[in-house]
């Protein structure tokens, strides 16, 4: 800990300064305090305010429908409260008239927390109970309510402006709340609106994190309570954890900064008579134990993509035909298949498999044959790299796929790529399979990817066709 200076003395004694000179120097201290604080600007964008109230209540209204709310007085209007004090504190310079902030409690277990365009909130009940104070509640809010009033949501969904607004609002939805119930809302938007293009960079998670340490610095918290929040959600391990991290990416030394900035404020009016909070904690105690994401909302994500069907897979397929055609997808990208291939689409990406090798299995979407070909974000620029993070998204929903032993260089389209080979076992036949990645890297930066899976007895016949299949792939918009 670092000592604090002594005060000047003189012939032995503290010299006194006047108060007024005192007053005089705290003002300008103050000054210097508030003034040093981080900037924070809002990113282009070409979305009207109103536009984001029109796509934020039209995502509002799939998100009650997908989700479980909530209808518990005590809890919402505890969840209100601190929301209402935090929305007061936005600074003026960042509000909206046509916004209107609304917060409503999920309950399911998992700790997250998301908020739409124009100013629907959703925080987790998971999240709640994993807090440790009100501060560490807020300080998620806050962070989630800074998304909202620097309109990240539409600035993100610039990339999708040939698209109607209605048509976005399913995808900005579905990639604000990623995972797999994500995955399930976006279901039916056109391909390449999903998670590859409108989940938050690194760069707004940061401007989230430094504008919400200072909406709770006017609200009386103490942002060092979102960094403890934050270090907590790095900790957990399980589906609390990874869920929250893998849709809020850490833009790296997230715990260091919002410390530092948290120095460079002053808590206004703090709120120290925290027993609302002790109270509703204790009321959770009471109820039954909330249920997973997953388990929740099963009966949304057994309707599967389109096409998909309901029914678990057999496996029994046709071999793959000689004949290959073409699929233009949505002017991104183009790829060869067999003729006997289904194309079936979802939000960021493309399977095409045989009749028998699609279907639902424990509430997911499956496949035992096949091919998905999609986007996936990267803000590392680097190959290896983005594709290690794609195949740890993979190992998240296959705990038995191994480790991959290495990649080798490999030709995708006219483009530079990597693969690996991978064994899992199948959620739908329960036997083993084998998986090889293909990946390379968009103009964008951006992981272009396709993930071909055979049973592992059968895929020596299937190799060459899924070689054939990244091989032609072929990037049409070349800004990409």
């Amino acid at each position: 800990m670092m000592k604090r200076p002594t005060a000047m003395m003189k012939s032995g004694t503290m010299e006194r300064p006047c108060p007024a000179t005192t007053m005089a120097a705290l003002a300008m201290l103050a000054m210097t305090i508030v003034s040093a604080q981080t900037l924070v600007t809002p990113p282009p964008n070409s979305y009207t305010p109103a536009q984001d109230v029109e796509l934020g209540r039209q995502a509002a209204s799939q998100a009650e429908q997908q989700l479980p709310i909530m209808h518990d007085d005590a809890v919402t209007s505890y969840v209100e409260d601190v929301g209402r004090r935090l929305v007061a504190a936005i600074p003026p310079e960042l509000r909206h008239a046509e916004f209107h902030y609304t917060f409503q409690v999920v309950n399911v277990r998992e700790i997250n927390a998301f908020a739409l365009p124009g100013g629907p909130m959703f925080v987790n009940r998971g999240m709640i109970e994993a807090a440790h104070t009100e501060g560490e509640v807020a300080g998620v809010m806050a962070h989630e309510l800074s998304h909202v009033v620097l309109r990240h949501g539409t600035a993100q969904a610039n990339k999708a402006q040939k698209y109607q607004i209605g048509e976005v609002a399913g995808a900005v939805l579905g990639a604000i709340i990623g995972g797999r119930v994500g995955s399930v809302i976006a279901q039916g938007t056109q391909f390449g609106l999903g998670a590859a293009y409108l989940r938050f960079p690194r760069e707004y998670e940061r401007q989230a994190d430094i504008e919400g340490s200072h909406i709770m610095a006017r609200a009386g918290y103490d942002p060092r309570d979102m960094a403890n929040m934050f270090k907590t959600i790095e900790q957990t391990s399980g589906a609390g954890g990874p869920q929250w991290l893998s849709d809020h990416p850490n833009p790296g030394n997230r715990y260091e900064y919002i410390t530092k900035e948290a120095k460079m404020l002053r808590v206004e009016h703090p709120v120290r008579d925290t027993r609302a909070f002790d109270q509703i904690r204790a009321h959770l105690k009471q109820l039954p134990p909330a249920p997973t994401t997953e388990e929740a909302t099963r009966h949304a994500a057994s309707r599967g993509p389109a096409g998909g069907g309901g029914q678990a897979p057999t496996g029994d397929v046709d071999p793959p035909s000689p004949r290959f055609v073409s699929y233009d997808e949505a002017g991104i990208f183009r790829v060869s298949v067999p003729s006997n291939w289904r194309e079936l689409q979802s939000q960021s990406s493309v399977t095409f498999a045989p009749e028998g090798a699609y279907g639902q299995a424990h509430g997911d979407n499956v496949f035992t044959h096949g091919v998905e070909v999609g986007i996936a974000r990267n803000e590392t620029h680097d190959l290896q790299t983005a594709t290690g993070e794609l195949i740890q998204s993979l190992e998240q929903g296959n705990p038995r796929m191994s480790r991959p032993a290495g990649y080798r260089r490999v030709q995708i389209g006219d483009r530079s790529g990597i693969t690996t080979t991978l064994s899992n076992v199948s959620d739908a036949t329960g036997q083993p399979e084998t998986v090889q990645v293909f990946s390379t890297l968009m103009r964008d930066g951006n992981l272009l990817y396709a993930i071909a899976v055979a049973p592992a007895d059968q895929f020596g016949a299937y190799q060459n066709i899924f070689q054939r299949i990244a091989a032609s792939i072929q990037i049409i918009d070349t800004r990409r």
